[in-house]
Parts: C-alpha cells; structure tokens; sequence
C-alpha cells in the first residue's frame, strides 16, 4: 500500500467518524441531552477529513516500474508536459490526476491454444506463403512503454496501445514476412530468416509509436491438413527410398564380402599348392641327395656285410639240395660281374 491509498484510508475513516458524531449530536438534541463535547469531536473529525482527503488527492506516489502522466486544467494541451517518475510527488488537489503507465516488460501472445493468447479461442496468425500455401502461426511480442516517449504514446494511444498498436502490428509484419518465402523454406532452412524479418518489422514499427520491442518468439508454425498430409506422405516415400537404398548397400557389401571370402580362400588354396609342390621338390631334392650321398658310400665289403645281416640270426649253415643253385645269389665282391654258384653238401 503506497502513501497516497494511506491517506485516501485515513480520510475514509474520519468521514466516517464524523458524519457518526453529527448523528449522535441530533439524536442528543432531539432528546435535549447536552451535546458540548460532541460539538468539538465533530469540528475537529472535519477539519481531519479535509486535511487527509485533500493530501489523499495531492499526494502521488509511483511504483519503480511506473510513470504518470500529469491530467492538468492550468496546462494548455491539458497535461503536463514532463511525466512523472518513480516515487513520490505531489499535484493540485482535485485540478490535477494522474494516469499511470507501467514501463515493465509485457507480453502479447497470439496462439491457437485459447489457454495462452490473450484473446480466447483460436488467435493464431494466419498468413500465405510466396507459393499460395496457407500457413497458421502462434507468437509472442514481448515489448515495454518507452518512458521517455510517454506523453507520446498517451496523447496518440492512451491505454490502448496494447490493442491497437501491437497487436495490429505484430500480425500485419508476419502476414507480410511469411509471402516472402516458399513453403518448403519454412519447412526446411529458412525459419530463422522469417523469424529474423519479422522481429525487424515489428520493432521499427512498434518504436515509431514510443514502444520498445525487447524479443519475438515464433513459436510455431502449422501447416494446412491437406499439405502436412502431403508431407507425411512425402517423408513416407523418402524413408521408404533411403530403406531400399540401405537394403541395396547391404546387398552390395554382402556380395563384396563374399567375393572376398572367395579370393581369400583361392590364394589361400594357390598358396597352399604352390607350398605343397616346394615341399615335394624339396623332398625330392633331399632323396636325391640321399640317393646319391648313399651310392658314393656303398663298398663291396660294405655289401656283403649288409647282405650277411639281412640273413636270419643264429644262421651259421645253409643246406641246399644237390645240383640245385641257392635260390639268392651271393655277392661277389671281385670287380667282375656277379655270378651265382651253387652250393652243395657231399
């Protein structure tokens, strides 16, 4: 409660108190009961009662956030022409009043949603695109009374600045901003750019009527139910694409793959032939030069030795009938050819 409401209370209960007194001084007089000392109370409630309803009306007391503007008689355009700031001021009684304005941040919404904008039901913005499609847009204007320009706006506007300034303003710059760009720019890249023309449009225009636009918030935009059914359907085949390209993909890497394992394993196989043929010829080789180391070392003495070892164990005389031969030839180890002679026991 600010000073000026205290006084205006004050004043309240004096005039009350007074009109209560004089009444009880008529009712003592028509009894003729003494009335000395009412007389007095009455006087001095009155002489309150002026005192506190002509400062109540003198007195003005403005919030931080408040200006007044100064309704005179003595002024020749009928204000004054400096409005009044924060705190406490005082004006003629009962010649001068006061119009308050708050320079605090406000809001204006327009939505489709009557439970948000500031008109009920559906006050959404709607507006048409560079290609004719209708679009529908919920927004904000948040906006303040510049304080410096208040005998401006209240000679212009008064109290009516919200109604018709802002919002009348605010719904021609989007109409305006949004047949700037295509629909499938809204869609797509260019939100921010009709975000950024319309906040332009709207605070040239609000500044040039003494209001200081601090932000616009776009805070949606709907399409019409015949075109978000066409985009849905569009987003449906551009997914049904990208699935089929990705099944493609897969297709293609699947079969690299398997043309992959494929040469892996026909290296792998040549590598293994080629492995295998080395070691047969490495064996060969080995044979070869066991063959050979073998032949070079062989003697005939050597022979004999090995062809007398190969006989069974224990073997110290062979019988054979007469006049047949010893079915295996004994070595020879003179330098000429081999010859069997047979063996007989008289």
């Amino acid at each position: 409660m600010n000073i000026s409401s205290l006084l205006q209370g004050l004043a309240t209960f004096a005039w009350i108190g007074f009109f209560g007194v004089l009444v009880l001084i008529f009712t003592r007089a028509s009894r003729s009961q003494p009335v000395k000392g009412l007389s007095t109370i009455v006087g001095i409630l009155l002489v309150v009662g002026l005192a506190l309803t002509t400062a109540g009306a003198g007195v003005v007391f403005l919030q931080a956030n408040e200006y007044g503007v100064v309704i005179s008689a003595f002024q020749d355009k009928g204000y004054r022409k400096e409005a009044l700031g924060p705190g406490l001021h005082w004006i003629i009684p009962f010649i001068e009043s006061t119009q308050t304005y708050s320079v605090a941040r406000q809001t204006y919404t327009m939505s489709s949603s009557s439970s948000e904008g500031a008109v009920q039901g559906d006050d959404s913005i709607q507006a048409r695109t560079k290609d004719g499609q209708q679009i529908f847009i919920d927004a904000s204007v948040i906006y303040a009374v510049d304080p410096t320009q208040l005998i401006q706006l209240h000679t212009l506007w008064q109290s009516r600045y919200e109604e018709n300034v802002v919002r009348p303003v605010a719904r021609a710059a989007i109409r305006n901003a949004v047949s700037q760009f295509g629909v499938e720019e809204l869609v797509s890249t260019k939100r921010a750019e009709l975000e950024t023309a319309i906040r332009s449009e709207i605070e040239s225009k609000l500044q040039a009527n003494n209001i200081i636009m601090s932000d616009f918030l776009l805070r949606n935009i709907r399409f019409s139910d015949e075109y978000a059914a066409a985009v849905e359907q569009k987003q449906v085949a551009e997914q049904q694409a990208q699935q089929a390209k990705f099944v493609v993909e897969s297709k293609k890497q699947e079969a690299e793959q398997a043309r992959q394992t494929a040469q892996g394993q026909a290296d792998a196989a040549v590598i293994a032939s080629k492995g295998a043929a080395e070691a047969r010829l490495i064996q060969a080789q080995a044979e070869a030069k066991a063959n050979q180391l073998l032949s070079e070392s062989l003697t005939p003495t050597l022979l004999q030795y090995q062809y007398i070892l190969k006989l069974a164990p224990g073997v110290q005389t062979i019988f054979i009938p007469s006049g047949n031969q010893f079915i295996l030839p004994l070595p020879n180890t003179s330098t000429g050819t081999t010859t069997t002679t047979p063996t007989t026991i008289p």
